[in-house]
């Protein structure tokens, strides 16, 4: 969960090209990226397309330790698909492990230079009013909650809390979790009442405004498409 404080944090304050650049951008070219790296049967495409990514991933000035923490539940998966399907044949477990990794690195690249309303924004015009808002105001209550269970984790720990009756802690701390996030939610909802909520949250409308990183989005782009060119990677196509 801090993982996930820390690109939200370096999404909201970044300073390079990439978080100038506008959202539907960024999503188009993740979706490149991701598609040509799962589509193609080409060994080389693909391990450019890997450093491609790793190259997204660390211009967006997330700290390596964060990639790689990101990087672990996907290629822990992986590896064990890589084994169990691997023919003697090298090239094919290496390639079940750079898809799942290619396509994480693009998503984080994205999730780090994009803030979550801008990121959200496109997606929540595909959804219901009430899904997209519920998912909207849980996502920000999300960083609420993990501060106060460090809050209260911490005062246990300091108090000998998890030393005795370990089970009858842990119960008594989800129930104050529990109460704690009902009593947030009726006070997030009557803020919401005051301030002129009608129904709906109103999302960012800007996220497909042109921003001066566009061109380095678009420079990426090219340079996906020419590597594919270059290294026979057409989706389906022959190694």
């Amino acid at each position: 969960m801090n993982v996930v404080g820390r690109v939200d944090l370096a999404a909201a304050t970044g300073a390079t090209p990439w978080h100038r650049a506008s959202a539907i951008a960024k999503l188009l070219l993740a979706a490149l990226l991701v598609l040509l790296a799962v589509f193609t049967r080409s060994l080389p495409l693909l391990l450019a397309l890997h450093l491609s990514a790793w190259a997204l991933a660390l211009s967006s000035r997330l700290p390596a330790r964060i990639i790689v923490a990101m990087l672990g539940y996907p290629l822990l998966f992986a590896a064990l698909f890589a084994l169990a399907s691997w023919d003697g044949n090298a090239a094919t477990p290496l390639r079940v492990l750079l898809r799942p990794t290619t396509a994480c690195l693009a998503a984080a690249w994205l999730v780090a230079t994009t803030p979550y309303p801008d990121l959200f924004a496109p997606v929540s015009r595909l959804l219901p009013a009430r899904v997209a808002d519920g998912l909207f105001i849980t996502y920000r209550a999300l960083f609420d909650l993990l501060g106060r269970t460090e809050r209260l984790l911490r005062a246990l720990r300091l108090r000998g809390g998890l030393r005795k009756r370990p089970l009858a802690t842990a119960g008594e701390t989800l129930g104050t979790l529990v109460l704690h996030s009902f009593g947030r939610s009726e006070r997030l909802y009557a803020a919401m009442r005051l301030r002129g909520h009608s129904g709906r949250i109103c999302g960012c409308r800007h996220y497909a405004q042109p921003g001066p990183g566009d061109r380095w989005v678009a420079a990426a782009g090219i340079g996906l498409l020419t590597l594919a060119l270059l290294l026979g990677g057409r989706p389906g196509g022959a190694p």
